[in-house]
């Protein structure tokens, strides 16, 4: 009697906010599905991994003619809209040290080869809180990401919207630009607002 194992406090406050983590998810999904209407195309939450930025949760359109990146995906970090916003969160000095690791692989004739143009684009990314895909990673494909923070705004993933240019044009990606950065306040206070 009184033997075996016993939970100690830290253990249980861990596992309730895990618990917290799993029910914030699923906000985020309903969030994403949401904006997914009302944007009328994919939308994505995108986390960064040794390997790239890894789909990690997304709405398709309903759209017939889409673009398919299914979650589990990999996505490199030089050439997407979600990736760049993940390199421009890092502070100057880390950053350039990751880009002159990075392979910098062409995938279309738009991708950044070099990195001086590329640090170029991730300092006006930092200033205005949001990055472009402008057919970088796929020829006739747009995108959109603004990074999700934790509450005290470090860098946790990115939700990015994208489509064929014939419907979704950079115009009308950055027309979506503040609906986006709602949602991604939504989903930050949705996967941390109970763990602080």
């Amino acid at each position: 009697r009184g033997k075996g194992l016993h939970l100690a406090p830290r253990s249980i406050a861990i596992a309730s906010s895990l618990g917290s983590l799993a029910v914030g998810r699923i906000a985020c999904h309903q969030i994403l599905a949401r904006i997914a209407r009302e944007v009328g195309e994919t939308v994505n939450f995108v986390r960064p991994e040794k390997r790239g930025m890894i789909y990690v949760d997304r709405v398709e359109t309903n759209w017939p003619f889409r673009i398919m990146l299914p979650v589990g995906t990999h996505v490199p970090f030089h050439c997407t809209a979600s990736g760049k916003t993940f390199l421009s969160s890092l502070p100057n000095a880390q950053r350039r040290r990751f880009i002159s690791s990075l392979e910098l692989s062409s995938h279309t004739s738009q991708t950044h080869g070099s990195p001086e143009t590329l640090e170029a684009e991730l300092k006006r990314i930092r200033k205005r809180g949001y990055a472009l895909d402008n057919e970088e990673f796929y020829a006739g494909m747009v995108a959109i990401a603004v990074p999700i923070t934790d509450l005290v705004g470090q860098y946790y993933g990115a939700l990015a919207c994208h489509g064929p240019i014939q419907r979704f044009n950079l115009d009308d990606a950055e027309g979506r630009m503040l609906q986006l950065k709602a949602a991604s306040a939504e989903i930050s206070a949705s996967l941390f607002g109970e763990l602080m």
